[in-house]
């Protein structure tokens, strides 16, 4: 309730603008369609008065909607949380092992990155998600990775009683011929009367509501597998990259060194305590964070400031050998890439063969970097950067830098 009273307030008034893009007008636009339609159907397949089960299904429903709600607007107002403009250490010292923020005019407090979207930088950011039109961080990381598992089981929901509710509607209007099957959809032979008519709009809208909610249950749950595996390990999307490619580096390089990430407490209970809370309230301010035993509490930063010096780490050279149409999702490059598109705002390039791309960082079949549109070795060109599908480029073999691509993954293709 505490949470819900300081998004209401005047000042966070002006919040209201982040309704105003493409993701929340999509995203809320197939919560109203599911549960609108979920509701009308309920109605029809089992009516909520005559039976207690009735009211219980029809409640869940009610139930469902309002939780999805409540967590989707508080993880888009609610916020990550910002690093303090003009932060610094208590110690001064620290501030060798920080990066500074010349947008924020402020150091890059642990675990901290800034986000050109928001033009903050964001405490234990994740990523910018286009669908509540803010970024993911410490404060509203929960809520989020709420919203990402009731969405799904609400789908169930709603798309059970969508089957029900076609499946009884059409039940009676069936007519079956030697060689045809009819459906009669002029009016319901059933007595008494539906109090909501089922005719052939109501057919095509509630098998449009299934396909949405099919659909939701479907990359939603995937996200939502996503952020809980790195939530039970305390990390965030972007500290699991710095991660890998702090092996690769030691790897390449044939360091007598090992990397322990910092932040994991050594156990999952633990770890998922730190993002969920009874009170709702994640553990810690933000900046300040607890570490494994062993280990420098500012082990990632420094270690993100050796990846920013080292420029082999910083990109890779690759050659397209395969045509790109710059497509989201597409089918074309195979069902893997289709659906392990990156869910980001970042646009996606589109490709020629023969073109030349420095890959900065990489999923398992995707890939982010520049296309060089003039000559690499002349600086000051110009450059278009976004993802593209692994698979319709090869690293060119002049180049001894290693693949952008996390450890973890490279050992899985």
């Amino acid at each position: 309730m505490g949470t819900f009273c300081s998004v209401i307030k005047f000042e966070n008034l002006q919040e209201l603008k982040r309704l105003c893009h493409w993701g929340p007008i999509i995203a809320l636009g197939v919560v109203a369609i599911c549960s609108t339609m979920a509701m009308i159907d309920s109605v029809l397949w089992y009516w909520p008065l005559h039976t207690t089960g009735g009211s219980v299904n029809f409640i869940m429903l009610i139930n469902w909607t309002v939780m999805i709600v409540y967590n989707y607007f508080n993880a888009m107002f609610a916020g990550p949380g910002f690093v303090p403009r003009g932060w610094k250490p208590e110690n001064p010292q620290d501030s060798m092992y920080l990066q500074y923020c010349k947008v924020c005019q402020a150091y890059k407090a642990p675990r901290s990155h800034h986000c050109r979207k928001c033009n903050r930088c964001i405490m234990k950011m994740d990523h910018h998600c286009p669908w509540i039109n803010n970024c993911c961080g410490h404060q509203n990381h929960a809520s989020f990775t709420l919203f990402l598992l009731l969405a799904p089981l609400g789908c169930i929901h709603a798309a059970f009683i969508f089957v029900m509710t076609m499946y009884t509607q059409l039940y009676n209007r069936l007519s079956f011929g030697w060689n045809t099957v009819k459906i009669d959809m002029s009016a319901a032979r059933r007595d008494p009367l539906p109090i909501v008519p089922f005719g052939l709009a109501a057919f095509a809208a509630t098998l449009f509501a299934l396909g949405l909610a099919l659909g939701t249950t479907i990359a939603v749950g995937m996200l939502f597998v996503i952020q809980i595996k790195i939530i039970l390990r305390n990390k965030t999307s972007i500290e699991s990259w710095i991660e890998e490619k702090a092996k690769d580096r030691i790897q390449y390089y044939q360091l007598d060194e090992v990397f322990v990430f910092p932040y994991d407490l050594g156990s999952k209970w633990k770890n998922f305590k730190q993002v969920f809370t009874w009170s709702g309230v994640p553990e810690g301010d933000g900046l300040e964070w607890p570490i494994r035993e062993g280990c420098h509490p500012y082990s990632l930063t420094r270690e993100q400031l050796k990846q920013k010096a080292d420029k082999r780490v910083r990109s890779v050279r690759y050659k397209v050998i395969e045509d790109y149409s710059g497509a989201c999702c597409p089918l074309n490059r195979g069902i893997k890439t289709f659906f392990t598109s990156p869910c980001t705002e970042e646009p996606r390039i589109r490709l020629q063969k023969g073109e030349l791309i420095l890959a900065t960082r990489g999923l398992r079949y995707w890939l982010y970097g520049d296309k060089i549109l003039d000559d690499p070795f002349v600086e000051g060109t110009s450059r278009i950067r976004g993802w593209f599908p692994r698979n319709c480029v090869e690293k060119c073999p002049c180049d001894g830098e290693s693949d952008p691509a996390p450890e973890s993954e490279k050992k899985n293709r």
